[in-house]
């Protein structure tokens, strides 16, 4: 399997996972197997919870705005990330985490923002900048452990001050970057959890660690660590996408998110020819900030493809 499929799944697969979990958000567990009990029968991808069949969250959004501030500034440039994030939530998005919100909306500059809400409020560790994390872990994926983690903090850190939340941005970063090289990522963790923050190192080795399981979480999956926890449970004790999305949502809580991160790990893993197409053919993008556009999978497709290749486009092309 080649990089770019295995990038094009990182990246259809986490706006598919987000899709298919948004109508169960905030839900019980066991909710999307009670509803579809039978793999493989179909109707998965359907309407609920004030979202369309197939319709993507912010959590898609923001990771597409993030894509094209990559690809049309050539690299990372935070001033022009946190730019974009505030014209996405000024058009009225359908959902925004509270945290984002109040960053996005706080009239600070995007080196002071986050850091302010983290003073004032003492709680940043949410999974909202985790839940974007997909496009930007493929472009950086061939810099190495040390640049793909370090660039996962600097996204994490424009809108979460906790470092708790930048580390797990990394560990993602690494775990796909890893992926997409054919290796295998959970065999590594080990070494991976040795490029952690030593202040965050125990919290993220626990939720780890190929014997703790979501109901061991001592915090709902929104927090940063069971979130990303839940995802490599699920990824780990399944062996196909399809199976590794249907344990994810049906842990139900913040399902959407969980299903992203699952979907992006899961997809850089399997490929895109693993992602079914009854998930892909409905899935839409809907882009606040962006004129009204609304992207389909040929545009995430090309969206991975740039990422891979680091095609620069002009402003407004990426998608």
């Amino acid at each position: 399997m080649d990089r770019l499929e295995r990038a094009a799944g990182a990246v259809a697969g986490s706006a598919v996972g987000d899709a298919l979990g948004a109508p169960f958000e905030f839900g019980p567990a066991g909710a999307f197997s009670a509803r579809f009990p039978v793999p493989g029968a179909g109707g998965e991808m359907h309407a609920g919870g004030g979202w369309e069949a197939g319709e993507a969250t912010d959590d898609t959004q923001m990771a597409v705005h993030v894509a094209e501030s990559l690809l049309e500034r050539g690299g990372l440039d935070p001033a022009d990330v946190f730019a974009r994030f505030q014209r996405w939530a000024a058009d009225d998005p359908k959902d925004i985490g509270v945290q984002t919100e109040d960053v996005l909306s706080r009239g600070l500059p995007w080196d002071r923002a986050a850091d302010a809400h983290f003073r004032s409020s003492h709680r940043a560790a949410g999974n909202g900048a985790l839940m974007r994390a997909a496009t930007s872990a493929v472009y950086f994926a061939r810099d190495g452990r040390q640049a793909t983690m370090e660039a996962g903090r600097r996204l994490a850190a424009l809108t979460h001050g906790d470092p708790a939340a930048w580390e797990g941005t990394a560990i993602f970063h690494e775990l796909v970057r890893l992926a997409l090289d054919g290796a295998d990522s959970l065999e590594v963790l080990p070494d991976i959890l040795a490029a952690v923050d030593p202040e965050h190192r125990e919290r993220y080795a626990v939720v780890l660690d190929p014997a703790w399981h979501p109901d061991q979480a001592t915090e709902f999956n929104g927090a940063v660590w069971p979130c990303l926890g839940s995802a490599v449970w699920a990824v780990r004790v399944t062996s196909a996408f399809e199976d590794a999305l249907r344990a994810a949502v049906d842990l139900g809580g913040d399902t959407d998110t969980v299903a992203a991160v699952t979907g992006g790990l899961a997809g850089a893993v399997y490929g895109l020819g693993a992602i079914p197409v009854r998930w892909t053919e409905p899935l839409h993008v809907p882009l606040p900030g962006s004129g009204g556009r609304v992207l389909c999978l040929p545009h995430l497709l090309d969206l991975a493809r740039y990422l891979v290749e680091r095609v620069p486009v002009q402003d407004g092309s990426a998608g």
